[in-house]
């Protein structure tokens, strides 16, 4: 570990010119005391450091001195595919290999490359996570991604959506999908079902010492997209026909996404001449209890008018809350 950091405060010096004692333990994640130590390390094993006292002090290495130690390790170059998502890759147990990796890559590049990266990583950034939630605690992440690399079986305590729990499961780990700030595991059960699991509701898991097969012919990417595809077929069980008003066309895609992306599409006025500029629209939508809860979203700014089950479903519900608050 310590000739990893010590690579590592080599080629921050490289890269970035000269730094202080407590910017260079900011990077490493160390103190003060032990940059110290390692600067006096890298010295005695002839690399030219010097240190410049005084407000504008700090490290640097002598002009011209370049190192071409930057060889990565097995878990920093498969770190590197995450490189635009350090939040995952510290999630996955990866954080110390992206940034050891990236150094490594500057270091490696020409001058104008690595200038060209640098200007990439402060002005682009990705934040996985939807707004006005807060991430899904994922305390076994790490192990499971241990096992997916591994192809180790897992045993698990998992814990369904709608409470029954699962103790002592074997699964197959066949890989990790992180969807809209949320990790899944997509594995193999007992009955050779590949199935998706939220990561959060797993309350243990344990790596058993044996090992396992992939399925001949298994794509993590092609799976998912099939298995998106199918729940979002099983999840659209109807169509309701709405009116919107200008404010509620402007809100249907922050609260239904593609689907109100598609209803759009397809509006019609609401009545020719309509002075207050309402549409009619057609939404795709779930059950009616997710619908109605879904549509109190858009407030006054939709009406329901098919079909009309939901729109007593809506008006029931309506009652009720005026009722309770009235």
């Amino acid at each position: 570990m310590r000739a990893d950091r010590l690579l590592s405060l080599l080629l921050l010096l490289q890269n970035r010119g000269p730094m202080t004692a407590p910017e260079l333990a900011t990077e490493l994640e160390v103190s003060v005391r032990t940059v110290y130590r390692d600067v006096e390390a890298l010295g005695a094993s002839g690399v030219p450091v010097h240190a410049e006292r005084g407000p504008a002090g700090g490290y640097r290495l002598m002009d011209g001195y370049r190192t071409r130690l930057t060889g990565l390790t097995d878990a920093q170059a498969g770190s590197l595919f995450l490189a635009g998502a350090p939040g995952p890759a510290q999630e996955l147990g990866l954080g110390a290999d992206l940034a050891a990796a990236q150094l490594k890559l500057q270091a490696a590049l020409p001058a104008a490359l690595a200038e060209r990266a640098r200007r990439l990583q402060d002005r682009f950034h990705l934040d996985a996570p939807a707004w006005f939630r807060d991430a899904d605690p994922v305390p076994h992440l790490a192990a499971i991604a241990r096992a997916v690399w591994d192809q180790r079986v897992l045993l698990t305590h998992y814990r369904r959506w709608n409470g029954e729990e699962r103790a002592g499961r074997p699964l197959h780990p066949l890989g990790l999908v992180l969807k809209g700030g949320i990790w899944y595991l997509v594995a193999r059960a007992a009955d050779e079902r590949v199935r998706s699991y939220r990561v959060s509701r797993f309350l243990a898991v344990d790596t058993a010492e044996e090992g396992f097969e992939r399925p001949a012919g298994f794509g993590l990417a092609a799976y998912w997209a099939e298995s998106a595809r199918r729940m979002e077929q099983a999840t659209r069980q109807g169509t309701a026909r709405l009116l919107l008003s200008p404010r509620g066309r402007r809100l249907l895609p922050m609260q239904f996404g593609a689907a109100g992306v598609r209803a759009l599409a397809g509006a019609s006025p609401a009545e020719p001449g309509d002075p207050e500029g309402w549409i009619r629209v057609e939404l795709e939508v779930e059950s009616a209890a997710v619908a109605v809860g879904d549509l109190l979203r858009l407030g006054t700014e939709t009406e329901v008018l098919a079909p009309p089950e939901l729109r007593r479903a809506l008006a029931d519900t309506v009652a009720a809350l005026a009722e309770r608050y009235g």
